[in-house]
């Protein structure tokens, strides 16, 4: 995590190694340690992002014990049993009941911990260690209120136990408290009271388990609760900082081998210094961040570590690099996600801060000495919590950021490449190739070249990670001197082969981080190193490889998927429904079926009807298949609206046009359905549309409805946010009505589609109501689905699941007159044709059309 801005006063918080009696000027502490000037801004607290990640696996893993003790039961209970076959012998061992070792656990575990708290003096983690055992507590009881509620009775016999005769949930509380107490107070090598409060801890679970006081679920659960309220507390308040600052600093530079007379650290680009303001204990003006080394400072923007500028007894002037335990964790969880998400780039595994500080020593070392100018690395140390590199200062030298245009010259470039290819000759591949790694200097008038910044490279490395180097090269100078020049510069160097492999690869997510947030401002560099490739190569292929295994899609899909088996578990009752199928007649219930799949025919002809390009009625209707796996996810309606804007504009249709024609398909499905309840009206020949003539009260209440909408027209504020949100759209889909409108065919097409799809529907639910021999007019099937189907719909619920169930048998109930349990059981049977079945299918679609890239 970057440090702290602005650190806290100096006091009983100050970090080791600064002393109360120095200056504090600004955002910097001034002071001397052993007689060592030291200007730094030391981060007193700093929020653990390996916590924020304790907290998440804790959470997981207290879902997985709950699903555990709801499907796997036999086997949790198998366990807890096996293990209660001590419960006799432990009982014979102990003399004293098992509830006088809870007491005392529960008593002289937290007034041990808290005791040495006080004595040490650390107020403020005493009064966190509270907090989080009362947060646990707190969870503890939610859990057990929770389950108890609106738990399966799989679920709540899981986590219960048999005392005295009676089933009692378990999620004991004192194990949570404990749990989170221990877990807030700090790890176990910093407090011997952490140890054995551990160990006695896990006594107490043990014995509690096999005596069958609790289950082994509820106490499972309990202190990941407790692992969570503790780490939760921790990340939000932040911990003492065990970075090397101060007297761990000096010591650690004094390990590695040099006497250090000062220490300036290096200011992150986010840290803006006030030279004028800041004044060494002497008076003397401190050194200040404009006359610090410009390739020190480009230091602190591809390292994201602490750096300092170190001066030694002896006059020297060396680079000081600082890895810090805990931010070690973020960049493992980068190259985690890099190696997960990227094919072949990034295979490292997750290394400690040892590890990672031996990588960078080790490929500093392989690149100095293939022959690369690199600063040469002199030493590596240890200090606390942090490890220390110290390395050669590159002196008058200026990142390649910094230098003008005007100044880059074809010689500069020539010799930027051929460092690279000293590398490559070696086997050596940068792979954070980026403008602040190329350092410049001039020498008796001629260009020198340094690269920095190997603690990302490999040694023995693929021709993929050195195409990639060659690219981001490229990339980057032509973000400096344009495509042109940037790809002739490679040419002069480089044979034809390595230049034609360029191409597949110019894409921003394989560039490093700070090239590609340059790109994003210049998008059209890529478009024309393209172009570039291909006027000098023209039989290049420029198709982009594929780099990444998954994308925004990908993930899409997955969480859609992880929420349709949510819904799935929770939602379907297996038993209504297999009793409603055994009940019905089976050929009607084939008739639905056919008739549901037969809408996603209609739906898609409306979309190709009103689609400003040609699109296939096959993958159109494939598209309308998909969105109802989609509909799972999103509530009702909203599924195929976005997965006809997506079609439309992954054909090229501009998004404006595709959120119009959308707008326009979902119109006329409206218009449609509207027409078709009179038409079937005025064509049964009955007067059942009497049955839903307007009262004198609902009259009032339109009136006054009417009344308040005009009212509220008439206050300007509301007009134009009402003009702002219609007006637009309705420009947009006036032209695309006028156009079909002008085309009779197209017309013709959109009313049949709609048609279909709605009488599909209708027809679906009416073979449904067949199928239990159950017969009403076409007319209130009609009126009866669309009515209940609206209702149901404007609940946003996914899939309108639950809500369009209940309106569609209160109706079928109501105004059909139909036994409320065979209303049920047509209810069930409908949906499970016409929506449940469906989902399969439509998830493959999706995943077809996103192979073919549709979608």
């Amino acid at each position: 995590m970057p440090d702290s801005p602005t650190p806290a006063r100096l006091g009983s918080d100050a970090p080791p190694g600064l002393s109360a009696g120095m200056v504090e000027s600004g955002r910097i502490l001034i002071g001397r340690v052993h007689d060592v000037e030291i200007l730094d801004t030391p981060a007193v607290r700093v929020h653990h992002p390996s916590d924020l990640v304790g907290v998440v696996i804790s959470l997981v893993g207290a879902v997985l014990v709950l699903v555990l003790a709801t499907y796997a039961q036999n086997t949790t209970t198998g366990v807890a049993q096996d293990v209660q076959g001590f419960a006799f012998i432990l009982r014979q061992i102990l003399n004293v009941p098992v509830a006088v070792l809870e007491g005392a656990v529960t008593i002289l575990v937290p007034v041990a911990v808290l005791i040495e708290l006080s004595l040490r003096r650390l107020g403020r983690q005493l009064v966190e260690s509270l907090v989080a055992a009362v947060g646990a507590i707190l969870l503890c009881m939610a859990v057990s209120w929770a389950v108890a509620t609106f738990g399966s009775t799989e679920l709540v016999g899981g986590l219960s136990v048999r005392l005295r005769g009676e089933s009692v949930l378990t999620v004991p509380g004192f194990m949570g408290l404990i749990s989170g107490l221990l877990t807030a107070t700090g790890p176990r090598a910093r407090r011997r009271t952490v140890v054995w409060s551990w160990n006695l801890l896990w006594v107490a679970i043990g014995v509690v388990v096999i005596t069958a006081q609790v289950s082994l679920p509820g106490v499972a659960i309990a202190v990941l609760l407790g692992r969570v309220a503790g780490l939760g507390v921790r990340y939000l308040s932040g911990v003492q900082s065990e970075r090397a600052y101060g007297t761990g600093l000096v010591d650690g530079v004094r390990r590695a081998g040099f006497d250090p007379a000062r220490l300036v650290r290096v200011p992150d680009d986010a840290i803006d210094y006030d030279p004028a303001a800041v004044r060494a204990p002497d008076g003397a003006p401190a050194t200040s961040a404009a006359a610090m080394q410009p390739g020190t400072r480009a230091l602190t923007r591809y390292s994201d570590h602490r750096v300092y500028e170190l001066t030694t007894v002896d006059g020297e002037h060396l680079d000081v690099v600082v890895l810090d335990g805990d931010r070690q964790v973020l960049g493992a969880l980068s190259r985690l996600w890099r190696s997960l998400r990227l094919r072949g780039i990034d295979r490292r595994s997750v290394v400690s801060l040892r590890q990672a500080t031996e990588r960078a020593a080790l490929l500093s070392y392989a690149a100095r000495a293939a022959g690369v100018r690199t600063p040469k690395l002199l030493s590596v140390a240890e200090a606390e919590d942090s490890m220390l590199l110290v390395q050669e200062e590159v002196r008058a030298a200026v990142p390649l950021s910094s230098v003008p245009r005007s100044h880059i010259t074809d010689a500069l470039l020539r010799e930027i490449w051929a460092q690279l290819q000293l590398a490559h000759g070696a086997g050596i591949a940068h792979r954070a190739l980026t403008s602040d790694v190329i350092l410049v200097q001039e020498l008796l008038g001629r260009p020198v070249v340094w690269l920095v910044g190997w603690d990302q490279g490999d040694v023995a490395s693929s021709e993929l990670a050195r195409r990639m180097d060659v690219t981001a090269l490229v990339a980057l100078l032509a973000l400096r001197v344009g495509a042109t020049r940037a790809l002739e510069s490679a040419v002069t160097v480089l044979p034809d082969d390595d230049i034609a492999a360029v191409g597949p690869l110019l894409q921003t997510i394989g560039l490093p981080r700070r090239t590609r947030d340059e790109m994003r401002t210049h998008k059209e560099v890529l478009a024309e190193l393209r172009s570039a490739l291909v006027e000098r190569l023209p039989e290049a292929d420029i198709e982009p490889e594929r780099l990444v295994r998954f994308g925004a899609r990908t993930v899409l899909t997955i969480l859609i998927t992880l929420a349709a088996v949510v819904v799935v578990l929770t939602t379907i009752n297996v038993d209504q429904i297999t009793g409603a199928l055994r009940q019905s007649d089976w050929r009607w219930s084939v008739v639905a079926f056919g008739l549901g799949l037969a809408t996603l025919v209609g739906a898609s002809l409306a979309l190709v009807a009103f689609a400003p390009v040609k699109i296939p009625v096959w993958r159109a209707t494939l598209t309308q298949s998909a969105a109802t796996f989609v509909a799972l996810a999103a509530p009702a309606g909203i599924g195929p609206a976005a997965l006809n804007l997506r079609l439309l504009t992954r054909r090229g249709v501009s998004a404006s046009l595709a959120a119009a024609t959308v707008a326009l398909v979902q119109v006329s499905q409206f218009i449609v359905t509207v027409m078709l309840l009179i038409v079937l009206s005025i064509a049964s020949g009955t007067n059942e549309a009497t049955k839903f003539t307007v009262t004198p009260t609902m009259f009032l209440a339109i009136g006054l409805l009417a009344a308040l909408v005009a009212a509220a027209m008439l206050v300007p504020p509301v007009r134009q946010w009402v003009a702002r949100k219609t007006l637009p759209m309705l420009r947009q889909t006036w032209p695309r009505l006028i156009e079909v409108v002008g085309q009779p065919r197209r017309l013709v097409l959109a009313v049949s589609g709609n048609v279909l799809m709605t009488m599909g529907y209708v027809l679906a639910f009416q073979a449904s109501l067949l199928a239990f021999d159950q017969h009403l007019s076409i007319v209130q099937i009609a009126i009866i689905y669309l009515a209940g189907n609206s209702i149901g719909a404007v609940v946003p619920v996914p899939g309108g699941v639950g809500t369009i169930e209940a309106t569609l048998i209160a109706l079928l109930s109501s105004i059909g007159a139909i036994n409320p349990g065979i209303a049920a059981s047509v209810t069930v049977l409908f949906r499970v044709l016409t929506y449940w079945l469906r989902i399969p299918i439509g998830w493959a679609s999706m995943r077809f059309l996103q192979r073919q890239g549709e979608l």
